[in-house]
């Protein structure tokens, strides 16, 4: 069997999907398809930021293991998130029927899913976990916050779903005492 040369299995790797915004970026606008609850509305970053800060989180795949237990340590902490003014919208490369469901099922009815199947928005925050020739195949767990001023304030990633959650909440909660003084 023959070997590929390294440089060819790097450039493989080199894609965006070691990429991702950094802090001190301003946060691309958007608006997109989403449901909570089980229901469709078309989410707005511009509107929700008027509110206060934003958790932007990216995932592979509605129903999937670790995306599961993500969306559920979201909808549990969400009381937390609503004391500081922030909001979280999940966002994967899944259909707007698929993300109904999930939004029902797994994020309780507690925060929306953006259905990016196009790879619009996930492309945009460098989200997007792509193969060469074959191009964007899911989107990479990544979650940012974005402060009310459009500035991406934090940006993880990390193929677990804990620490997307105990981030978010630690800057969340840092933005509203910085608010404060």
């Amino acid at each position: 069997m023959k070997r590929l040369p390294i440089s060819f299995v790097m450039a493989l790797l080199a894609t965006s999907a070691w990429a991702m915004m950094k802090p001190g970026a301003s946060a691309p606008d958007f608006t997109i398809e989403a449901a909570l609850g089980g229901k469709e509305f078309t989410f707005s970053l511009k509107d929700a930021l008027k509110k206060g800060p934003v958790v932007l989180y990216f995932y592979p795949k509605s129903f999937t293991s670790v995306c599961t237990v993500e969306a559920h340590e979201f909808a549990e902490a969400m009381e937390q998130f609503a004391a500081v003014n922030a909001s979280v919208i999940g966002v994967s490369g899944d259909g707007i029927d698929v993300q109904k469901e999930f939004s029902k099922k797994e994020c309780r009815d507690k925060f929306p899913v953006g259905a990016d199947s196009s790879f619009r928005v996930i492309k945009a925050y460098d989200a997007a976990f792509e193969l060469p020739l074959a191009g964007p195949v899911f989107a990479d767990r990544i979650s940012y916050v974005i402060s009310p001023q459009g500035k991406i304030v934090s940006a993880i990633k990390d193929s677990g779903a804990h620490a997307h959650i105990e981030n978010a909440l630690r800057v969340v909660r840092e933005l509203g005492e910085k608010k404060k003084t």
